[in-house]
Parts: C-alpha cells; sequence; structure tokens
C-alpha cells in the first residue's frame, strides 16, 4: 500500500438523495425496529421531516468514497485481500429520507503492520447547505502475502 495516501483528500461525491424505500429495506435489514425508521407520521410526530435512517445508514453514503480510494491508480490496494477493521460514526443530526448528501474523503493514517496494512479513511458526510450531517470512519485491513 502506498503511504503517500495518508493525508489525500479526493473529491466530493455526486450528491446522494435519501430515499424512503432505501430507508425503510436498511432499517429492516438491520433489524431497526423503531417506528421513526419506516412510518412517516411517526418520524414526524417525533420531530423530523420523514422517516429517520438508523445510524449505520452512512455507510451507504460513504461506499462511494471508499470506491473512489480502492480506484485510485497509485494506492496499490488490492480489493481482494482487504477485510472491513473498524466502523465509527459521529453524528451531528439524523439522516432522513429527502436529505440530500454530499460525502468527501481524507486519508487519516496509513500503516504498516508485519505483512499487512491498515488505511483508516474519514468520510465528512454535508447535506445540500453544506452542513455536516455525519462522519463515517472506516479502517480497512489489505492482508499481506501469506
Amino acid at each position: 500500500m502506498n503511504p503517500e495516501l495518508q493525508g489525500r483528500e479526493f473529491a466530493p461525491t455526486a450528491p446522494y438523495l435519501v430515499g424512503r424505500e432505501k430507508v425503510r429495506e436498511f432499517a429492516r435489514a438491520v433489524f431497526a425496529a423503531n417506528p421513526i425508521n419506516h412510518d412517516v407520521d411517526a418520524a414526524r410526530a417525533a420531530g423530523h421531516a420523514d422517516i429517520v435512517a438508523p445510524p449505520t445508514f452512512a455507510v451507504v453514503v460513504q461506499e462511494h468514497t471508499l470506491a473512489q480510494l480502492l480506484a485510485e491508480p497509485d494506492a496499490g490496494i488490492d480489493f481482494t485481500r482487504v477485510v472491513h477493521g473498524d466502523q465509527r460514526f459521529t453524528s451531528t443530526r439524523p439522516i432522513v429520507a429527502g436529505d440530500e448528501l454530499t460525502a468527501t474523503l481524507t486519508v487519516s493514517s496509513v500503516k504498516t503492520l508485519g505483512a499487512h496494512s491498515m488505511v483508516t479513511a474519514e468520510s465528512v458526510i454535508t447535506d445540500a447547505e453544506g452542513a455536516h450531517v455525519v462522519t463515517a470512519i472506516s479502517t480497512l485491513v489489505v492482508r499481506g502475502d501469506d
């Protein structure tokens, strides 16, 4: 893996429009049973503009930024050897259906551990007004030769 990736910032992704059905599908997949994740009336009664995505939904948007990293010609990342090591989220507010989100990835750390490498990438996700919504931080482990 290329250690010069550390500090690299990628171009913002194309806007991602959060759809109700996508939120509902994700909520079902992660067994989120709160009515605000499925029912518009329940979400609005709780003070939200629309149904609320589970907190880990941010990974759907982050996926687009990680694709940029993995496709970077000089990254030296063999995706067939990648294992997801860690995932964290820091939210300013919940993601709701109707949000138009853009994400910008920065590589915050590149480390070598024996034959293996680890890359930590932070995806800052903002809404259509440019306000912070969530930062998703992923650590990918690239397994070295056996």
